[in-house]
């Protein structure tokens, strides 16, 4: 407690990191008191019908997403999803189009221009989804004309959107952290108290078990969260060795060194991308007419059913590695290794490392993205051993992991600070491993 303290008084004695602290407070004061401005025309003491809807299921996970402001109708209520989404195609095109391969190698160019085609496509996302919003919210609950209602609504909707995601680069460029993945983060920790308190409640109101079963939930929520920094933290070092040699008077080099390849390199990004694919079916649903269409829409919106489930811990496992594939380069690697004059023992240079590269990552992003999967669904089966759905949610996947990566994240950014000045970091070790980084920076 006292290393603590004594921590927070160097973050304090930092201009620079106290200031970027505070300025990322601020900013996610902005967000949460923007979520709770109500649409103009709607009448938010109407919403019952929507709040319903919200209380469980995927929607139920949306509005998790957003803190709150989806059931509430607010200017704020598509959240930071639809710029996600487009962050995915952007992303997927960058596999497949030259011309978005070109752009990622352009450096910081590169870099303005793929950012502004990702605003481009998020605002023609969220023309798409904010009508398909607006049938969501109950009819007994707007109070202006219908088409005067749809277009003024469908605007502040898409520049709600728009905000959110300016204030995210803000916190990037001028914070402390990653702006986007922070302001995900606030939106789940903001539904936490009411989650806990409303299964508090329901244990004694049923009588399932009263404060025991409370104390057995946050004892496997306790272990959940510990296997989920095990996650975080899970690393495979490759032992790199370095020849010796002469350089005027001095020798370099003939020392063994270690490069640490994650378990987990792709960190919450496919659970974020596979959720962002996963609240796809409910767009259509707003526009849908045909019964087959809304069988299959069905289907995959239910958040304890098989095929949603399946689904979404395939789609993990499969971002998984395709996110591992666009953060690690095996042969630059390599290459890395071979300029500074060392080799992988056992290992010959050139092709022969590129390979090896290749299939220590296959071998243990294979383990790490079914664990992913895994923790990802496992609110479906707490839901099922009845825990309420709301706090079933906090269980892993989208909530647990999310916060768990973000933390991480940000306390190694203030730990760089405090190194960099000579001061003690907020561990014993003096290192924080984060797990986002440069993955969540680049969206």
């Amino acid at each position: 407690m006292k290393r603590f303290i004594e921590t927070l008084k160097n973050i304090y004695k930092i201009e620079e990191l106290r200031s970027r602290i505070l300025y990322t407070l601020g900013i996610l004061v902005i967000y949460r008191l923007g979520s709770k401005i109500v649409l103009p025309g709607v009448n938010p003491n109407m919403l019952s019908e929507l709040q319903a809807k919200t209380s469980d299921g995927v929607l139920g996970i949306l509005d998790m997403f957003s803190g709150g402001a989806f059931s509430s109708a607010s200017i704020f209520a598509l959240g930071i999803m639809p710029y996600i989404s487009a962050s995915i195609v952007i992303q997927l095109l960058g596999i497949a189009v030259p011309y978005f391969q070109r752009l990622q190698r352009e450096g910081e160019s590169g870099r303005r221009k793929i950012n502004q085609i990702t605003r481009y496509l998020t605002l023609g996302i969220l023309i798409v989804q904010a009508p398909s919003y607006l049938t969501q919210i109950d009819a007994a609950a707007r109070v202006l004309p219908g088409a005067f209602f749809t277009v003024s609504s469908i605007i502040i909707l898409a520049t709600g959107t728009m905000f959110v995601m300016w204030l995210g680069e803000r916190i990037t460029d001028k914070g402390i952290g990653n702006g986007i993945s922070l302001i995900i983060m606030i939106g789940i920790i903001a539904r936490l108290p009411f989650a806990l308190f409303g299964e508090v409640s329901a244990r004694f109101e049923r009588g399932a078990g009263g404060p025991v079963m409370v104390i057995v939930e946050m004892v496997f929520l306790f272990l959940v969260f510990v296997l989920s920094i095990l996650l975080v933290q899970g690393t495979r070092k490759i032992p790199v060795q370095y020849a010796k040699r002469v350089v005027g008077n001095r020798q370099y080099g003939g020392v063994r060194q270690y490069i640490p390849l994650k378990v987990n390199s792709a960190g919450v990004m496919p659970i974020i991308f596979a959720q962002a694919i996963m609240f796809l079916p409910l767009t259509f649903a707003g526009f849908s007419r045909g019964e087959e269409v809304k069988g299959w829409i069905v289907a995959l919106s239910n958040y304890t059913g098989f095929w949603y489930n399946f689904t979404f811990a395939l789609m993990i496992i499969a971002f998984t590695y395709f996110y591992t594939a666009i953060t690690i380069n095996p042969q630059k690697l390599a290459e890395d290794i071979r300029k500074n004059g060392g080799f992988i023992p056992g290992v010959k240079p050139g092709k022969k490392t590129i390979e090896y590269f290749d299939n220590v990552l296959s071998k243990i992003t294979l383990p790490g993205s079914l664990f992913l999967a895994f923790v990802a669904v496992l609110p479906a089966f707490a839901m099922m051993a009845n825990v309420t759905s709301g706090f079933a949610q906090f269980y892993g996947g989208t909530s647990l992991l999310i916060l768990v990566g973000v933390v991480m994240d940000t306390l190694q950014q203030i730990e760089s600070h405090l190194l960099m000045r000579h001061y003690d970091g907020l561990m014993k070790t003096g290192k924080v491993k984060g797990r986002v980084g440069s993955n969540m920076a680049s969206m």
